[in-house]
């Protein structure tokens, strides 16, 4: 009468009645990124924002190509073609594809152009107040004290001041361009990532591990950057991942009231700030193709931000199983 088999403890190993390893399967420990993706890797609607995002990307890299294909530039005017009698826009066609605005230059290769600009500030801008307010919580929320009195009453100002309002005026003084835009855009969004940073680096400065690095001689900087920034890595991904579709909105925002990127550069702000006094009198395209494309953008970041979230938040059903 044969043993029955016995499973050895703490291993994968079944052993057979010689004791012998009958079958051997390897235990594989996943990580909390891991766990992340691969419920990331699940989530449809994910999938979809992210497959949304790349068909942009990939049509604003492919505008040049576009605009030899069809011969128009994205600010060459048509002025026999690209208008109608009453000098308006003229519509949809084989020869413009999402018809004209009201230079008569071809929407389609604007729009194209202007995702360009939108992709950049939201990338660009993104990054500057990442990673000014990952330094500057990290800074507040480890060294304490004095420093962190300063940080927090500066984050405090910034947040009592109207962002709109204050961006203008600096547009305004100093005179709109597409690198101003991104700098104020950067460093006036810091706030809130340095306040997300502080909170999670005072919750966790005083555990174990930090402790154990203090003890081990190791520098203040070493602690911040080796010890303590991996462990708020999740929080900085998510909030990155919502703010760019702010960016692009703030950045359209400042276009649509004259102090964003200056003109003739193609901007989705500008173009339905032109086609403002147009939709009215039956130019609906003017109005509709760049505010659909707006739309579709910043609502394909933010479903993806969102499951980026979902995915990296602890408390979520089955990320820590």
């Amino acid at each position: 009468m044969s043993m029955p088999e016995l499973r050895s403890a703490g291993t994968s190993e079944v052993l057979d009645e010689h004791g012998e390893a009958a079958v051997s399967k390897k235990i594989e420990g996943r990580s909390p990124w891991r766990l992340a993706y691969e419920r990331l890797r699940t989530d449809r609607a994910a999938k979809i924002a992210l497959g949304t995002i790349l068909v942009i990307v990939l049509l604003a890299l492919l505008a040049p190509v576009f605009a030899k294909i069809l011969g128009h530039g994205p600010n060459q005017q048509f002025i026999d073609i690209g208008e109608n009698a009453n000098g308006g826009p003229v519509p949809p066609s084989g020869t413009f594809w999402l018809g004209t605005d009201n230079n008569g230059r071809d929407l389609f290769i604007r729009i194209l152009y202007g995702a360009r600009v939108s992709l950049v500030v939201g990338v660009l801008a993104t990054m500057i107040s990442v990673v000014l307010g990952t330094v500057l919580g990290l800074a507040a929320g480890f060294i304490g004290g004095f420093t962190d009195t300063v940080i927090a009453r500066l984050i405090d100002v910034m947040l009592s001041i109207p962002f709109l309002i204050l961006a203008i005026s600096i547009a305004y003084v100093s005179g709109p361009s597409l690198w101003l835009v991104i700098a104020i855009i950067g460093v006036l969004s810091f706030t809130y990532p340095a306040r997300i940073v502080r909170g999670q680096v005072i919750s966790i400065k005083g555990r174990e591990f930090i402790e154990a690095a203090r003890a081990l001689g190791a520098s203040p900087w070493r602690i911040m950057f080796i010890d303590l920034l991996p462990n708020v890595m999740a929080q900085v991904i998510v909030y990155a991942s919502l703010l760019i579709p702010l960016a692009i909105v703030l950045e359209a925002s400042l276009s649509f009231l004259g102090v964003g990127v200056p003109p003739p550069t193609a901007d989705w702000g500008q173009m339905i700030s032109d086609a403002s006094g147009y939709y009215q009198y039956g130019y609906w395209w003017f109005l509709f193709f760049p505010s659909i494309a707006l739309l579709i953008t910043t609502l394909s970041f933010n479903i993806f931000g969102d499951s980026v979230r979902d995915a990296l938040d602890p408390r979520g059903a089955g990320i820590y199983v």
